[in-house]
């Protein structure tokens, strides 16, 4: 009897903590350097956004170039992380064929922004100038291309403020150098960069940090160490950023990049760095902003008929079931709250199929209790006292909940691999909330019922069941 409270008070404290997170405004979690926004994920078909389409661009390509399904995979991912980096969490891309590939950014308006860093390549290099070196903003010719900004997207558009490194001097009026016949040496190039992050500086500026690999280390180090006193350009996709003078051997295979940047920029400059230049060239072809009227309509609609579906659902079981129904209501309403405050704490994106995921999900969990039930019910006409129609009964209507419910839970994984393929990622929301959905009333069934149960039979004169229990 003391475990049965114990669980009760547990279960108490869930119930109390799900309600926290599924309060609409919530301020979030904030505990230390751990933050955590509560808000509710909506996908594009529910809060609207904006598609993208991109292309592969054949006029940048080499004559009789191939793209392999490897390099639009590639593209894809780094097109996701650049897309991440700026904020944008709930991003789909999709390889759609074998030229194309689709983007979703639901509730994104300001779209340019978001476009132009997709596009960007982020070659970096490091350029050795010498003794001569170009000014900042300018475009040059390296040994990595016999063309300035000859690259595989369009140049950035953010302008790039002067830029410095703590181990080398910035001069304060580099010579300005012609640039149309020299081609500068490229010492090494963003490859060798191992991390990339945007932090502070000791007066609160932000900077970006960036780490070299081991071979970028030994470049570093043996190109400082023979050129002490010369200059060194960082270039970015052609254009001049910074002309630091080497101080001294540049060993520990890190530095960092600061100027007058913007939080915006260098998170900008940082993307652009972390993530390289695409596989291959794309181009947008198609953009079209979804207006939200049409998820918000389809949300409502969604709620009211789930409503007035749970509301039919607990006449039935209450009238049916009588106490074990009423039981069987707040377990199912526990079920939810728990449901959505992991669907917001991990978060998931709610779509229309995801809605649809969770609800079926509900549908799993009551019919967990209504197994229970039954067998519950039959051990009372077998002349069975009710403490022991209530624990047969459990113990019985177990293994075809928990092989149902295992049978789901493969049916959702199987759905969400399939869903990784292009036209089919409304499978994947589907997959994903009742797979979550069906793991919680698994929880339901074997804690929170049966604790309730329990404690239920507790409170009640067993000589009286029938009236309470219906049997």
């Amino acid at each position: 009897m003391n475990r049965r409270y114990i669980n009760l008070i547990i279960i108490l404290i869930l119930f109390a903590a799900a309600i926290w997170v599924d309060l609409p405004n919530n301020s979030g979690i904030h505990i230390g350097s751990f933050n955590r926004s509560l808000d509710t994920v909506l996908g594009l078909d529910l809060q609207g956004g904006m598609q993208v389409l991109l292309e592969v661009d054949d006029t940048k390509l080499p004559a009789g170039a191939v793209i392999t399904p490897e390099q639009l995979e590639d593209a894809k991912q780094i097109l996701e992380n650049r897309s991440n980096g700026l904020g944008v969490s709930e991003v789909i891309f999709q390889v759609a064929g074998n030229r194309r590939i689709l983007g979703e950014f639901p509730g994104l308006t300001d779209t340019q922004e978001v476009v132009d860093v997709l596009k960007e390549t982020g070659q970096l290099e490091f350029v050795d100038m010498g003794s001569t070196p170009v000014q900042a903003g300018l475009v040059i010719k390296t040994t990595m291309s016999s063309q300035p900004n000859q690259t595989d997207q369009i140049a950035p558009t953010a302008t790039l403020p002067a830029v410095e490194t703590p181990v080398a001097t910035e001069d304060a009026s580099p010579s300005p150098v012609p640039t149309e016949e020299k081609v500068w040496t490229t010492i090494m190039t963003g490859t060798d960069l191992k991390n990339v992050s945007v932090t502070a500086n000791t007066l609160g500026s932000p900077v970006v940090a960036f780490e070299l690999t081991a071979q970028g280390q030994r470049i570093f180090a043996d190109y400082t160490t023979n050129n002490v006193g010369k200059y060194l350009g960082i270039v970015l996709d052609k254009k001049v950023i910074s002309t630091p003078v080497i101080n001294t051997p540049i060993t520990e295979g890190s530095g960092i990049i600061e100027g007058k940047f913007t939080v915006e920029e260098a998170n900008g400059l940082a993307i652009q760095l972390r993530y390289g230049s695409l596989p291959v060239p794309l181009k947008v072809v198609e953009s079209r902003i979804i207006g939200p009227t049409l998820g918000q309509d389809s949300l409502q609609k969604s709620m009211v008929a789930g409503l007035i579906g749970f509301a039919i659902v607990t006449l039935f079981m209450i009238i049916y079931y009588r106490l074990p129904g009423f039981v069987a209501i707040l377990a199912i309403v526990t079920y939810a709250l728990l449901t959505l405050a992991i669907f917001k704490l991990i978060p998931v994106t709610l779509t229309l199929a995801g809605i649809a995921g969770f609800l079926l999900s509900t549908g799993g969990a009551l019919d967990a209790n209504i197994l229970i039930f039954e067998r519950l019910k039959e051990e009372l006409r077998n002349g069975r006292t009710l403490f022991q129609a209530v624990d047969l009964g459990w113990k019985r209507a177990w293994p075809s909940i928990r092989d149902s419910n295992i049978a789901t839970i493969i049916t959702s994984v199987i759905l969400f691999w399939f869903g990784s393929t292009f036209g089919a990622t409304i499978v994947k929301g589907f997959a994903v909330t009742l797979a979550l959905g069906v793991i919680v009333s698994l929880f339901s069934a074997v804690f929170i019922t049966r604790t309730l149960l329990n404690v239920v039979v507790d409170l009640i004169n067993p000589a009286d069941h029938r009236k309470w229990f219906g049997g």
